[in-house]
């Protein structure tokens, strides 16, 4: 039906006699001449009708916005003045000879030729119109040119693109699981998966060595702003590699991909950072590194003040005292302040103290601070020179439970970065490695896995079942400005570590056997030592192509509430497909009636 895209005409085709498809995109009627716009995937280019072609002219009379069009036409160079530098097609148009409707549009609910603001619900209620905007339709051929970059270098580096089921079993993985009834087997119920994890180990135990796969994955979560129910991951798993060689095979992925679709060159090889590291200076474990403001920890100093609100968390072996110095911050107003001490609050902070430091060189009557009567001179000293502060700076301070204290100074480190200007151009990659094999669980009274209980401990087993808080993982996550875009691990191939991880986790023998005797028994047949990491596509892509939400890259997103409003759903079944499941709903009592 058509010779070319519209999107792909340029010089080489002046002459030529071409059969263009497409949407209208914008009419204009310039004194008895018409200009259509002709959008299709590709892009836009100007079709010309004069009136010494009456029938095609009078068709282009009746055309209008997102009406479906064939031009059959000559491909010719726009007269002089008439270049257009902001197309790939600006210097060429197609002079129509023949014109044909082939189907006539109602008025979108929305422009499709300008970027107005539209509100989201509307966008993914009519998605199908929303992804006829170019921005969409250069996000969705950004994405296809990653995962095809992807896939092949996997595909170079030996590794097999593999499928697994989408109908599993339910694991406890970290979220709700969304369960599938079965009617053939009544009272059970399929799980979809939350990740590949299990099935790629096990894929490693019969021997595929390299696997791949880009696999839709499936989280019930409570609602936030930037999770979907259905995601995207670029899946791998490998066997007789460390963490060492998987690391630097998959940096050299990332590096490839962004040289090929973005011209930058990323480090070689990428920095690495302990958790422990990463924690103590900026207060998270995905670290943006763009930011030049740093946590520096001062509980030392405070051990032995009167002011409790300091020196208690200092004394307090789970507690944690630490300063975050902004340059030139001195211009901060108190509401500034007290909207910086709100925005804190949301992360569990019970305030923000802080110090303005007018003129260093005047002692304690250069600065200033609600603070400073609870605080020895000395001590006070002592910050300054620890965090270096200099005249025109602000230090704020954060004293608590060292997981509120990293919460909250770590998010107003980034809230200051980019409120203030400081966030440096360009990409900043990190591994954050050793991350802690557990975390305690206060309210659940247990250790609970911090990646997963399938990771490998950096210790021997005697050493982790002595001292399980001390124990260190072979996990590595690559961060990328301030997000984690994929995570990983060595994974445990020894049946008796994965039965003590599962006991030091609260799972008893009968219990692994209900929920993981497939993997114990196969971890019985000489399974190997193996690995891997699993990106989320979605959000590498969302990076790439700049966009503020991973929904602005997928093609059919939900809700923040995982809504579908294009379909309406999740949507109510019939009483007769429930009762072929052998289900039946609870419904919700009703309202007694209102006395009259």
């Amino acid at each position: 039906m058509r010779s070319h895209y519209c999107g792909q005409l340029n010089d080489a085709h002046l002459g030529q006699t071409v059969t263009l498809c497409g949407w209208v995109h914008r009419r204009r009627d310039h004194g008895g001449v018409i200009f259509i716009d002709l959008r299709d995937r590709e892009g836009i280019v100007q079709i010309v009708f004069d009136p010494d072609r009456p029938e095609a002219f009078g068709i282009a009379e009746t055309a209008r916005s997102e009406y479906v069009l064939a031009v059959e036409g000559v491909v010719r160079s726009r007269p002089d003045g008439t270049i257009n530098t902001t197309l790939p097609t600006g210097t060429v148009e197609v002079l129509a000879k023949r014109l044909e409707i082939l189907n006539k549009a109602e008025t979108p609910p929305f422009p499709v030729e300008s970027e107005t603001e539209v509100n989201e619900e509307t966008r993914l209620r009519y998605r199908y119109i929303d992804l006829r905007r170019p921005l969409m339709q250069q996000r969705m051929r950004m994405r296809r040119d990653i995962v095809r970059i992807l896939r092949n270098f996997l595909d170079h580096h030996g590794f097999y693109e593999i499928e697994t089921p989408f109908l599993t079993k339910a694991t406890p993985e970290g979220a709700r699981d969304y369960l599938v009834p079965s009617r053939t087997h009544p009272n059970s119920f399929f799980a979809l998966p939350q990740s590949p994890q299990l099935y790629k180990q096990l894929l490693m135990v019969a021997g595929m060595d390299r696997y791949y796969q880009v696999v839709r994955c499936f989280r019930d979560e409570d609602l936030r702003a930037d999770r979907q129910p259905e995601f995207t991951q670029l899946d791998i798993e490998t066997s007789f590699m460390d963490e060492e060689q998987i690391t630097l095979l998959l940096e050299g992925m990332i590096r490839e991909l962004f040289r090929d679709v973005l011209g930058f060159e990323m480090p070689d090889p990428f920095p690495r950072m302990t958790y422990r590291e990463a924690m103590a200076r900026f207060g998270s474990d995905k670290p943006d590194l763009r930011i030049p403001l740093e946590l520096v920890d001062i509980g030392d100093l405070m051990q032995s003040v009167e002011f409790k609100v300091f020196a208690g968390p200092a004394q307090d072996p789970k507690g944690r005292v630490a300063a975050l110095r902004l340059p030139g911050g001195v211009d901060l107003s108190r509401k500034e302040i007290d909207d910086l001490t709100q925005f804190v609050g949301i992360y569990g902070a019970k305030g923000l103290a802080y110090i303005k430091v007018n003129d260093r060189h005047s002692g304690m009557s250069g600065l200033q601070s609600p603070i400073l009567k609870f605080l020895p001179e000395s001590v006070v000293c002592d910050i300054l020179d620890r965090t270096e502060a200099a005249t025109g700076d602000v230090i704020f301070f954060g004293a608590d439970k060292a997981s509120v204290v990293n919460e909250a100074l770590g998010a107003l480190r980034v809230k200051l970065g980019q409120d203030r200007g400081l966030v440096e151009p360009g990409w900043r990659p990190l591994w954050v490695t050793d991350f802690p094999m557990f975390e305690w669980d206060e309210k659940a009274g247990r250790w609970s896995a911090l990646h997963h209980p399938f990771t490998a401990p950096k210790c021997s087993l005697e050493e982790l079942e002595a001292d399980p808080g001390r124990a260190l993982s072979r996990a590595y996550d690559m961060v990328l400005n301030g997000m984690e875009i994929g995570g990983g691990s060595v994974r445990i191939h020894r049946m008796e570590m994965q039965n003590t991880v599962f006991r030091l986790l609260g799972i008893g023998a009968e219990e692994a056997n209900e929920k993981f005797g497939f993997l114990l028994q196969a971890l019985r047949y000489g399974a190997p030592p193996h690995g891997g990491l699993a990106f989320g596509l979605d959000r590498l892509v969302m990076l790439m192509t700049g966009a503020s939400s991973i929904r602005e890259v997928m093609a059919f997103p939900k809700t923040q509430s995982a809504w579908c409003p294009m379909i309406d759903a999740p949507a109510v079944v019939t009483d007769a497909q429930l009762r072929e499941l052998g289900i039946r709903l609870r419904k919700p009592p009703e309202a007694p009636a209102t006395p009259t």
